[in-house]
């Protein structure tokens, strides 16, 4: 049953599904996140895990990390604007893609721990947009879930943008107020 089938049959979908992901550990270059099971991109749940993946290797190494994103991008790869954005919004703040991660905090500097775990949902609107789907991703120190957008090609799903790089909490060791 494809997505739109699923929109026709309200029964089919509630709008409220989540999936977890758990790496044993986080790849550090492109060739290992291509060896994960994930990374057949069959579904958007699975994208949008290893995109936290592959922002938390941007932490760790810029070139590294674009050339992940780039193979989640699928047709079309990072713009020079899209790399500028990312540079800034990392700039000093490398542990916020690590904020998704489950078991961190800011109390724990947002430090994970293997298994490396991310839940990715749905709403009720995840599926609005035809050949794209909204996806949401809970960071330890924000609020509110934050939105990954996906857009599908044949039976794969592409990363089309990202909203997960947004200020967070500060690490406590890095809080002049904690």
């Amino acid at each position: 049953m494809s997505i739109f089938d699923k929109l026709k049959n309200p029964a089919a979908q509630n709008g409220n599904k989540s999936e977890t992901f758990s790496f044993s550990a986080l790849p550090e270059s492109v060739e290992e996140l291509k060896k994960l099971p994930e990374a057949a991109l069959d579904t958007p749940f699975k994208t949008a895990a290893l995109t936290i993946c592959a922002l938390c290797a941007y932490a760790a190494d810029a070139n590294i990390g674009i050339e992940m994103l780039n193979f989640l991008k699928g047709p079309q790869p990072l713009s020079e604007y899209d790399k500028s954005f990312l540079k800034d919004r990392i700039r000093g703040k490398t542990y916020v893609p690590f904020s998704y991660f489950a078991g961190t905090s800011p109390e724990n500097d947002y430090t994970p721990t293997a298994p490396f775990t991310v839940t990715v949902s749905e709403n009720p609107h995840s599926y609005e947009e035809e050949g794209y789907a909204k996806l949401f991703i809970k960071s330890s120190g924000a609020d509110s879930e934050r939105p990954v957008k996906l857009r599908q090609k044949g039976e794969q799903w592409f990363l089309w943008e990202q909203l997960l790089m947004a200020d967070i909490r500060k690490p406590k060791s890095q809080d002049p107020w904690a």
